[in-house]
């Protein structure tokens, strides 16, 4: 059997300071990519001359997309995935580096998992310079061993429901998951909702190694933040804004799309007891002390924990945020 082909989708904005490097580590694969397929967000510093020139020695290879107006992260992905013509379909940051062995790693995973629609690694954290910070990808999201192993037998599902573990920089996913995932719903970055979407209708395999350096410089239009103490205080104690009412609005997404692919009516109606419990939430009244009787019946049908991305945590945010 031929190796399948795989392409790049490589978002840009703004990346002249990183992306040639990604470039070249992309180039670098064995097996290389068959295409790169560059999505650029109006970009006003020189990524896309930086980009045009290492397309020049590799003719037939880098495609460039070009955007009138900014998109944004979530879309200008969705265009750069249904532009590629591969049947396996990278996704990639333009401020990262690709550890030698990513695309072939990731393609193997997928092959001893005929069925699985994505595949997602961890990461080495490095700063600006890359030099490696000691923590990893999955380190500093707190995954717990127990998710992971969810995945890698093929329940994902109702962890990614809970909270998302994938990171898009570091996945490959069959092509025929486009047919399901776009359009990608407002209010859901494209990692999450791939990922949601891949475990939905055929499933998500994890690699535990370390494939990409993922480069956090302060200037990243998504990131990972340690999750310190002081920053689980922060989370705690910032105002609820329409943030819930978001979340309920996302995951009526999801329910309409589920139902319009016709999965299977199990996860279909997990998603619509995630609905109900958001719902819940984005309706407990402005006066704090007001909204015990709400949480505490959440909390006594577990449905903190079943449900929502940092469980006990979120019981704390919705007693204690201010309006």
């Amino acid at each position: 059997m031929s190796p399948a082909s795989i392409s790049v989708a490589l978002a840009t904005y703004n990346g002249g300071r990183f992306v040639e490097e990604q470039l070249r580590s992309i180039l670098a694969q064995d097996p290389r990519p068959t295409e790169i397929v560059v999505a650029d967000d109006g970009s006003t510093d020189e990524t896309l001359e930086i980009v045009a020139r290492i397309a020049g020695e590799v003719p037939g290879v880098v495609r460039v997309l070009e955007a009138g107006a900014r998109l944004g992260v979530a879309t200008n992905f969705a265009r750069a995935i249904a532009a590629c013509t591969g049947e396996l379909i990278a996704l990639s940051d333009q401020d990262d580096v690709w550890h030698p062995t990513r695309l072939a790693v990731l393609a193997r995973a997928l092959d001893e998992h005929p069925g699985r629609l994505l595949v997602h690694s961890d990461a080495r954290i490095v700063d600006a310079q890359g030099v490696p910070s000691g923590a990893t990808l999955f380190g500093l999201l707190e995954v717990a061993e127990s998710d992971l192993a969810a995945e890698e037998a093929g329940d994902g599902f109702d962890v990614l429901l809970r909270r998302n573990l994938v990171t898009g920089a570091t996945t490959l996913m069959r092509a025929e998951l486009r047919e399901a995932a776009l359009p990608i719903p407002p209010g859901w970055l494209h990692d999450e909702w791939l990922a949601v979407i891949a475990a939905a209708t055929g499933g998500v395999a994890v690699v535990r190694d370390a494939l990409t350096d993922y480069r956090q410089h302060g200037a990243n239009e998504v990131g990972v933040t340690r999750r310190t103490l002081r920053h689980k205080i922060d989370r705690v104690l910032t105002p609820r804004g329409d943030r819930i009412v978001g979340l309920a609005a996302r995951t009526q997404s999801l329910v309409d799309r589920l139902t319009a692919l016709g999965v299977a009516p199990e996860r279909v109606g997990a998603a619509g007891e995630k609905l109900r419990v958001e719902t819940r939430r984005a309706r407990l009244p402005r006066t704090r002390v007001l909204r015990l009787p709400g949480v505490l019946g959440l909390v006594l049908r577990g449905d903190y924990a079943r449900y929502t991305s940092q469980g006990n945590a979120e019981v704390l945010r919705d007693l204690l945020q201010p309006a």
